[in-house]
Order: C-alpha cells, then structure tokens, then sequence
C-alpha cells in the first residue's frame, strides 16, 4: 500500500464521523446560506503567472513545517504579497489541518480560497462549500473515473471550481476526459513523496490549450517560478517555501514579481 492510499484511508475514518455527526441535508441547507463562490478562472488566466499561496502546517514528506496558530492572519499576509487564491490544508493526520482553518482564512480575505484535501465523496464537497471554499482539490490517482466525473460535476453544480490535480500522462488525459478546464501537475508521487522537479515541464504539453496549467510542488523560490512559466505554467502552488520563510508576505511578492518577469511576456 502507497502513502496516496494510507492517506485516504485515514480520511475515509475521519469522513464517517464526521458524516455520523453532520447529516448532509444540514450541509445542503448551510450551503444555501453562504456567500456566493469567487470564480478563480480571471484572475488564474491573467498575464504572468499567479500564485496560490498555502496555509500548511504539516506533510508526510516532513513532518512538522511550521507553527501556525492563526491561519487567518497568514493568509491576509499573503494576500497583501498578491496571491491569486490561498489553499489550505483540510486534511488533519498527516497535515494538521482542519476545515476551521479554511473557515477562518475565508474571514481574513476577499480572494479565492482552495480546500486541499483527499476527497473522495460529494458530502466533502458540501463540506468544502459551506466553510466558504471557492475551489476543491480532486486528486485523479484517488479516484475512479466515474467517480472524477461525478465529482466534477457535482463541485461545479454548487459553486466550486474543482483543481484537478495529476502527476502522470495517463491521469491528464483522464482529467481531461472528464471535463477539468484547471488542472495541476504535482511534481511530487503521492505513493512514494518522491518529487521529480523535470515532471511539470515534461506533462504540461499534454494539457490541451484552454486549460489553466498549474505547477504543484517543489517551487522553492523565485527561479523555480521563471522556469515553470517558461514550461507553459499558469499558476504555481506553493506551501513548504512559504511557510518556512521569514516573511510571508515578501515570499509571495518575490513569486508574483518573478511570474510576471518582462523576459517571460512572450513565452507564448
């Protein structure tokens, strides 16, 4: 058994109680009465290229990453450096996380809010929606295609922009079958936590034009982002880099100002 599925059998416990306490019609009916979801897509196809800054505790990869007792205010930080959107960790055995967080980052800013997390059922989705999340994460190599699909579609049926994320040429075309106009390219194997930094550049060819290509893991700094612009990517999706910087906000400002570098105004 690969890390990927140690992970979401620890979420799948996690997910029945939580499905024990919480009913989903009373999900269905907090649904009803949050703000409408912010739509990534503008600001994720502008010139240069976006940053989705993360709030991120924890990995199975490293252990402990950082303290983080106010989410909230690490994300207005990274908000005020011009992140696009900002993730945040759900996932609580191996991250840390909690939806309170993501409830709490979605009161501290006015600009998308991702809920990264292994799903694998539409009541997660409900969850996602009714913390005030805007986009989901739905991880192809967790799921089957029918399963893909339906969460696709049931993400987009209430308001969210589902982040697709893929790692193989074979989990792109499924992605692509099932309909994701955002996908991820996540230079690191789920199974093994190893990551391979050439993964982004060597898969991003197969998205079709028209989809928003988003580069996860392995962004250090500055640098990284130039190269993965110069590979085709839209956005990039950075977490460890930030959360054991200094400063935040200057970590997210140095990002954004190397996406938008005049070398890369006609990488297309």
């Amino acid at each position: 058994m690969g890390v990927l599925d140690t992970i979401v059998d620890g979420v799948r416990q996690d997910l029945a109680e939580r499905q024990a306490a919480v009913p989903l019609d009373r999900l269905k009916e907090r649904v009803q009465h949050v703000d409408a979801a912010l739509d990534p897509m503008p600001r994720f196809r502008q010139s240069g290229v976006s940053v989705i800054a993360e709030v991120k505790r924890a990995s199975p990869s490293k252990g402990a990453l950082a303290n983080i007792p106010d989410p909230a205010r690490l994300a207005a930080e990274y908000a005020s450096g011009g992140a696009a959107a900002i993730s945040v960790l759900t996932e609580r055995r191996r991250f840390g996380g909690a939806l309170q967080d993501l409830v709490d980052v979605r009161c501290a800013v006015d600009i998308p809010v991702l809920r990264k997390d292994f799903i694998v059922t539409a009541y997660q989705l409900f969850e996602a929606r009714a913390a005030g999340a805007d986009l989901a994460l739905l991880i192809v190599a967790a799921l089957s295609d029918f399963e893909l699909v339906s969460l696709i579609e049931r993400a987009e049926s209430i308001g969210l922009t589902p982040l697709v994320e893929t790692h193989t040429a074979e989990e792109i075309d499924r992605a692509v079958d099932a309909g994701a106009r955002l996908i991820g390219v996540n230079a690191r194997n789920l199974q093994t936590l190893e990551v391979d930094p050439a993964t982004f550049g060597r898969l991003a060819p197969r998205i079709p034009d028209g989809i928003v290509k988003i580069a996860e893991s392995g962004v250090r700094g500055p640098h990284d982002v130039i190269e993965l612009a110069r590979e085709g990517a839209d956005v990039v999706l950075v977490g460890e880099a930030l959360v054991t910087g200094r400063d935040p906000r200057l970590g997210v400002a140095d990002l954004v100002a190397a996406g938008a570098h005049p070398a890369l105004a006609n990488r297309d």
